[in-house]
């Protein structure tokens, strides 16, 4: 008889939040590359690009205008305001992929991990990464060259508001050493994908193990 257990799996949301700076799209670069059954959610922005993004991996790039026709229609999971922007993830893929069993990793700020997981409660885990110290953050956010003055002391400003959302996390990682930092991450992510309800798999096996034990063992 064939003792290999069915594969079948309930995906998640594996949502990281952070200030600007504090290393969240290093760490959820490197998660991916380490994992292949998690993918990214590309959220719609209607932002301009950065130097190096692409249209349809890092984000869509939309107007204003069609942002709103998908807000309007239910095209997204979440959606927020953030530096004078709109951000939303859209819903289809990610009610897609949790009933395929694949995990979608969202690199969103505390307003859109607050929605994705009232949306999708059970399926959502929340990771905070946290900078150790503002000196840092500051220091981080010069050095990518990304942006002017005036924008990096509101996004500073802005990071003492998103710090004291920490506690709506399940988990939250100092981001010290980006080695250590990382490391923490993929074991919360391994953790996650072990928990018994996930793994759809689990019950059909145990009535199985029963059944083959009989009355005698």
């Amino acid at each position: 008889m064939n003792s290999a257990a069915p594969v079948a799996r309930r995906g998640m949301l594996f949502v990281i939040s952070s200030p600007s700076g504090a290393g969240k799209t290093s760490l959820a670069r490197r998660l991916l590359a380490d994992h292949a059954d998690l993918t990214l959610s590309v959220s719609a922005t209607t932002r301009t690009p950065r130097p190096g993004e692409q249209d349809g991996r890092d984000y869509y790039f939309v107007s204003d205008a069609r942002f709103e026709k998908m807000k309007e229609s239910g095209a997204f999971l979440e959606y927020a305001e953030v530096h004078g922007h709109l951000y939303g993830s859209p819903r289809a893929p990610a009610t897609e992929a949790l009933e395929r069993g694949a995990d979608l990793l969202f690199d969103v700020d505390w307003q859109g991990a607050r929605a994705i997981a009232s949306r999708e409660a059970a399926d959502t885990v929340r990771v905070f990464i946290l900078p150790p110290s503002m000196t840092d953050l500051e220091r981080r956010l010069l050095g990518r060259a990304q942006d002017a003055p005036a924008v990096i002391q509101r996004r500073l400003g802005r990071a003492r508001d998103e710090i004291v959302k920490w506690t709506e996390y399940d988990y939250v990682v100092l981001n010290d050493d980006l080695e250590r930092a990382y490391a923490e991450l993929a074991v919360i992510y391994r953790a996650e994908r072990l928990k018994r309800f996930r793994n759809l798999w689990m019950e059909p096996l145990v009535e199985r193990l029963l059944e083959e034990g009989g009355p005698g063992l």
